[in-house]
């Protein structure tokens, strides 16, 4: 991670290098008028092998997706800072840009950070995804384990957003964001709303997250709710997590008919979810394995089950190796893949081995 930083410190010295005999003209830097400011550049390349649908293939992001990022503050006195982030995503395969060719797709957004908390603007995470993937699964979200590939979620990231985060109070925060449309014609369609309730007390992490959609026109608005935890003993990290997803949307398969059905198989509409898992460090190995519940409420009843297992090896402090292997159980036609962090997949079952550095 590489830190570029103006301080005023810095400018006093060229102001006073400015008042040497040799150049008698004032400053024009006050230095009493700069305040410390810092741009943190960081990233993340990840690539490796994906076994999967009878194909073998090189594939990038796959225990976390790659990334090239800037971090900034500013302090502006009296507690407050101003804040930004611009993160793009990264193909390491082909250096080509990830979240359709956005600049900065993963992350964009500006705010202010206060004693009273942190308010931002701009394209920023979905609360309920976060959650998910942040507390209740082990693989985070990533790997063929990732808890995504069966667990309901509108989006893992959402455009337009003002969202506000509470200072910690005895462990507990709040979160609260709202999403504008901005489709010309329908004035709710695709509105957004996240509420998160966290907390934390040493080993214990909890967070309970919603987050609502306004759905298109002739369809039932998007809500995804997770109730998440995990807690660590020491010698091993339990995780857990009850989701319930209702609308159009809010469980999908990413793949029309992936598995050649009689009948395309459609959308559950009202599904709930249950996530179990540990992680168990052991020196600079850790081992993960997970188990995760689809049970669909509606008339097709596409239920489907996810076990997976899997471990990394740290090499230092930012790399690490890994493997990791998940296999989908589809029921009623379901139409469930193992992807990760960054990919669907292509069939009911994957097997990944990869590298990862962070910087």
């Amino acid at each position: 991670m590489k830190k570029i930083s103006i301080t005023v410190g810095l400018v006093s010295t060229i102001a006073t290098l400015g008042a040497l005999p040799a150049a008698h003209a004032q400053s024009s830097v006050d230095p009493s008028s700069v305040t410390p400011s810092s741009v943190t550049l960081y990233g993340l390349m990840d690539a490796g092998l994906v076994q999967e649908g009878g194909i073998s293939k090189l594939t990038s992001g796959i225990s976390a997706g790659s990334r090239l990022g800037l971090r900034g503050t500013e302090s502006l006195g009296n507690g407050l800072q101003a804040v930004f982030t611009l993160e793009a995503g990264v193909l390491s395969d082909t250096g080509r840009s990830d979240q359709a060719g956005q600049l900065f797709g993963r992350q964009a957004f500006v705010g202010i950070d206060s004693p009273l908390g942190m308010l931002t603007v701009g394209r920023q995470y979905n609360l309920q995804s976060q959650a998910l993937t942040d507390v209740a699964d082990p693989f985070e979200g990533g790997f063929a384990g990732a808890a995504t590939n069966l667990a309901g979620y509108s989006a893992t990231r959402i455009d337009n957003t003002v969202r506000y985060t509470s200072p910690e109070m005895r462990g507990v925060t709040a979160t609260v964001m709202y999403g504008f449309g901005e489709h010309t014609g329908v004035a709710a369609d695709q509105r957004s709303l996240g509420l998160t309730l966290g907390y934390v007390n040493g080993p214990l992490t909890l967070r309970l997250a919603r987050q609502s959609r306004a759905g298109e026109p002739g369809k039932a608005d998007v809500n995804n709710t997770i109730l998440a935890g995990n807690y660590n003993f020491g010698v091993a990290t339990a995780f857990a997590g009850y989701g319930r997803n209702t609308g159009d949307g809010s469980t999908m398969f990413f793949g029309e008919n992936p598995y050649g059905a009689a009948q395309a198989p459609a959308q559950s509409t009202d599904s709930r979810d249950a996530i179990v898992g540990v992680s168990v460090p052991l020196g600079a190995t850790t081992l993960l394995a997970s188990y995760v519940h689809k049970d669909d409420r509606d008339a097709a009843n596409r239920d489907a089950r996810q076990l997976a297992i899997g471990a990394t090896y740290a090499l230092s402090k930012r790399s690490k190796v890994y493997v990791a292997y998940a296999h989908i159980r589809n029921r009623n036609d379901a139409a469930y893949m193992v992807g990760n962090a960054t990919e669907v997949g292509t069939g009911n079952r994957a097997f990944n081995v990869g590298l990862r550095h962070a910087f």
